[in-house]
């Protein structure tokens, strides 16, 4: 087994590697650096067509892309610590604040990070504008989130599971692209210094 992984502001490996820590798992890995387009190179195209990272091959070739798809595989065979629950009801909850996390903060971050970011300046078809018109849904979304934990510890049930994962990630690159959270949003803050100080969150 091989991950293929990237380095910080990257989020989505990180994802990977925060999930694999708590659950005590060791994954051989290469790393690709993105500045210099190695995730493009023909020989990575041809595990992964999409050309971004993390990805996981297995020992039979078998190639799995996609951060949360490749967490799903490791849970399955490391189960414990539970991290998409275990009930139908964890489940279905975790589930639900991970989609969550996706549509409502990461897609408007990603429209930030590719339109406006000095890092990006070199992308076609890149516009300002745009990227600019979805700071405010950033905003919108930091405001959810920050509602949302206002009497809770973690977001998802009454455990750290995959949907700390995901905001942990997705709140730290947000602030890395320049639309992070707001010290209004003081829940959201509190959590996030809270699941911060997780020896996972190193990783």
């Amino acid at each position: 087994m091989l991950f293929y992984d990237s380095p910080n502001p990257a989020p989505n490996p990180r994802r990977v590697r925060i999930f694999a820590a708590e659950k005590g798992i060791e994954l051989p890995s290469k790393e690709l650096s993105i500045p210099a387009r190695e995730h493009k190179s023909p020989e990575y195209l041809a595990l992964n067509p999409r050309g971004q990272t993390p990805a996981l091959e297995l020992d039979d070739g078998t190639v799995i892309a996609e951060s949360v798809a490749i967490c799903r595989y490791l849970e399955a065979i490391h189960p414990e610590p539970a991290l998409f629950g275990t009930t139908a009801k964890e489940i279905g909850l975790i589930e639900m604040w991970c989609r969550r996390v996706e549509m409502i903060a990461m897609i408007p971050i990603g429209q930030v990070w590719i339109h406006t970011h000095a890092f990006t300046a070199a992308l076609p078809g890149r516009n300002a504008e745009w990227g600019e018109a979805n700071v405010p849904r950033v905003a919108d979304a930091f405001a959810f989130f920050d509602r949302s934990l206002e009497n809770r510890e973690f977001l998802a049930g009454e455990s750290y599971s995959m949907a700390d994962i995901l905001l942990l990630t997705t709140v730290d690159f947000a602030t890395f692209v320049g639309c992070g959270p707001s010290p209004e949003n003081g829940a959201l803050n509190r959590w996030h210094e809270q699941v911060s100080a997780r020896p996972s969150a190193a990783a």
